[in-house]
C-alpha cells in the first residue's frame, strides 16, 4: 500500500465521487466488501469480535515483524454494506504502523467520505466502535513498543 492514510482516505473519495446516487455508492462499498477475503470461522472469536455493532463483526490484527511494526488487519461481518465499511476501513488502517493509525481523524475520515450522513445511525455507531477497535490495537502497539 503507496502513501498515508490520508492519501487512501483521498483515493476513497475521488472513487466514491465518480458515483452521483448514493445508492450507487452504497452498491460500490457492497462490491468492496464482496472482494474482500472471508475471516476463517476458526477467527471468528469473542477476542476478535467488535461490540457496538448490531451486525455481527470481527477484526482480527496481526503485527508484522517490520521495523517499525505494522499492524495487518483481516475482518469479515455477516452484513453486505458493514463488509464493505470494514474493506474501507482495512484499505485506510491495515499495514500501517501504530503511530500512522493513530494520526487519522476518525471524524474527519467519516465527513470526507461523507459516511456520517449517508449510512443509519446504526451502521454509524458500528463503524465508530470499528475504528475504535482497530486504534485501540495500534494503542497496545504503541505502548508496548514505548515500554
Amino acid at each position: 500500500m503507496a502513501g498515508t492514510p490520508q492519501d487512501t482516505i483521498e483515493e476513497l473519495a475521488d472513487n466514491f465521487a465518480l458515483f452521483d446516487e448514493w445508492e450507487d455508492k452504497y452498491a460500490y462499498i457492497v462490491d468492496l466488501g464482496r472482494r474482500m477475503d472471508a475471516l476463517p470461522d476458526a477467527e471468528k472469536s469473542p477476542e476478535t469480535k467488535v461490540t457496538g455493532c448490531m451486525s455481527q463483526v470481527w477484526i482480527k490484527p496481526e503485527v508484522t515483524d517490520d521495523a517499525p511494526a505494522r499492524l495487518r488487519f483481516r475482518g469479515d461481518s455477516d452484513a453486505h454494506i458493514v463488509k464493505g465499511l470494514i474493506a474501507i476501513l482495512l484499505q485506510i488502517y491495515s499495514d500501517r504502523t501504530a503511530e500512522e493509525i493513530l494520526s487519522v481523524d476518525p471524524k474527519a475520515m467519516m465527513t470526507r467520505l461523507e459516511l456520517e450522513n449517508h449510512i443509519s445511525p446504526n451502521r454509524r455507531n458500528g463503524l465508530v466502535s470499528m475504528v475504535e477497535t482497530i486504534r485501540g490495537y495500534a494503542s497496545r502497539l504503541k505502548a508496548k513498543q514505548e515500554a
